[in-house]
C-alpha cells in the first residue's frame, strides 16, 4: 500500500480541487440566477410605468414632465441592457467555471483508473508470488512425503 501512497495524494488533491470547482460552479450559477431576476425586475418596473403613463398621463401632463419621463425610460432602458449585459458576462464566467470542473473531473477519473489498474496488477503480482510460495511448499511436501523418489531422478 505505500507503493499507492503518492496516487492516493494525489486522487486526494484532485478530489479536492474538483469539489472546490463545483462549488465554484454553484456560486456563478447562483449569480447568474440573481442578475436574471434583477433583469425581470427591471423590465417589469419599466412595464408598470409605462402602463401606468399611457393611462393617459401623457395627454395632460406638461411638456417638460413628458420630456422627463422620456429621458427616465430611457435611462431605464440602459439599466436594463447593462443589467443583461452583467448576466452575459456571468454567463461566461459559469461556462468557464463548469470547464474547469470537467477538466478536474476527467482528472480524477484518469487517476483512479491508474489506481485500480496498479491495484490489479500488484494483485496479478502477489498471486504469482503466493502461486510460486506454494508450489515450492507443495513440492518440499511431495519430497518429504516421497523420499525415495529424489535418489530416482538422473542428474
Amino acid at each position: 500500500m505505500t507503493q499507492l501512497r503518492g496516487l492516493l495524494l494525489a486522487i486526494d488533491l484532485v478530489t479536492r480541487r474538483r469539489d472546490e470547482a463545483s462549488a465554484v460552479v454553484v456560486q456563478a450559477q447562483s449569480v447568474v440566477l440573481v442578475a436574471r431576476n434583477q433583469v425581470g425586475q427591471l423590465e417589469s418596473y419599466a412595464a408598470e410605468t409605462e402602463a401606468t403613463w399611457a393611462l393617459g398621463s401623457r395627454a395632460s401632463a406638461q411638456p417638460e414632465i413628458v420630456q422627463h419621463y422620456d429621458q427616465f425610460m430611457d435611462r431605464l432602458q440602459q439599466a436594463v441592457e447593462m443589467q443583461r449585459a452583467v448576466v452575459d458576462d456571468h454567463l461566461r464566467a459559469t461556462a468557464l467555471a463548469k470547464q474547469v470542473l470537467l477538466e478536474a473531473e476527467i482528472r480524477v477519473a484518469g487517476l483512479n483508473r491508474l489506481l485500480e489498474k496498479r491495484r490489479t496488477s500488484m494483485a496479478r503480482t502477489q498471486a504469482g508470488r503466493d502461486q510460486k510460495q506454494l508450489d515450492a511448499l507443495s513440492a518440499l511436501q511431495f519430497r518429504r512425503l516421497h523420499p525415495g523418489l529424489d535418489s530416482l531422478e538422473t542428474p
